[in-house]
């Protein structure tokens, strides 16, 4: 194993083991994780700014354990960004790292930060999400194209309410809705809207959706996490690698491609890897965007 110092916007970086296999049955190296986050940097920074990661890491790789990491290391170079969020948990501030630049960016993927983990708020104002999400998860036999089929029934629901919403794959096996607000908003607003939406929709779909989380209810249909909106929960970001036998991607989508994935009943319609996804982006440029700074009102 080698390592070597880069260059990045002015900061100098350390890059250690860049050879190490992440992902051994694609030979996805450490040196392709830290390509791929900066090439899609672009697109991705904008997500990540100003909001508390949550690394999820991986330090042999997808196949060996893994651990999450809140409090930013110790080691971090002096320009990392931090910011103290109280944690009633632990009683104390934890010091979270905000990736607010190219170079933070590439230093948490040396330490093989495969998953990105974000708070639907942004670190400053940690109890003011500037977002609803909708977790969409899959219980066997169904797939991620019944989750489309609640999405298109989410969209109508929200739509109704004057919200509009964006989608994106989990890069696993679910669907993921965001409606943006970016106003003055608290948890208890967001997630009581959230489900109530959701076990309205249950009453009216019991067949396709189900809003209570136990697993044994959960068989064939489509859990509606409404729960994810909550300050002591994060997402996986926009742009993030997951920790699966290949690396696929967060992924967002036109809603052409949620028709289309209902309409030809094909869940490998919407599997996407890091390659995909560059060349999605070079195509459509950031589908996401409007997250960071489209207005809405919730009703």
């Amino acid at each position: 194993m080698s390592e070597h110092t880069i260059t990045v916007s002015g900061r100098s970086l350390r890059i250690t083991n860049p050879d190490k296999v992440l992902y051994p049955e694609a030979g996805f190296t450490k040196g392709d994780l830290i390509a791929y986050y900066r090439a899609i940097a672009p697109a991705l920074l904008p997500h990540l700014r100003g909001r508390a990661l949550t690394m999820k890491r991986y330090p042999n790789g997808v196949d060996e354990e893994h651990f999450y990491q809140k409090e930013s290391p110790k080691h971090r170079p002096g320009w990392v960004t931090t910011v103290p969020i109280w944690s009633e948990g632990n009683g104390r501030d934890i010091n979270y790292t905000v990736v607010n630049s190219l170079p933070t960016l590439l230093w948490a993927a040396n330490l093989a930060d495969l998953e990105l983990h974000t708070s639907l708020a942004r670190a400053r104002t940690p109890r003011r999400p500037t977002m609803i999400v909708f977790d969409l998860d899959p219980g066997p036999p169904a797939t991620i194209v019944e989750c489309c089929e609640a999405a298109l029934l989410l969209r109508e629901r929200l739509a109704a309410d004057g919200l509009r919403c964006y989608p994106k794959t989990s890069g696993s096996k679910g669907l993921q809705l965001y409606a943006p607000l970016n106003t003055a908003v608290g948890y208890d607003d967001t997630k009581t809207f959230a489900r109530d939406l959701a076990r309205s929709m249950e009453g009216e779909r019991g067949d396709l959706v189900v809003s209570n989380m136990r697993k044994e209810l959960r068989t064939g249909r489509v859990l509606l996490d409404w729960s994810q909106n909550d300050y002591r929960k994060t997402t996986v970001c926009v742009y993030s690698l997951r920790a699966l036998p290949q690396p696929t991607v967060s992924t967002p989508l036109e809603w052409h491609e949620v028709e289309q994935a209902v309409s030809h009943r094909d869940p490998q319609r919407l599997v996407f890897g890091w390659a995909d996804v560059l060349a999605r982006v070079e195509r459509l440029g950031d589908l996401f965007a409007p997250l960071v700074k489209l207005r809405q009102t919730l009703p």
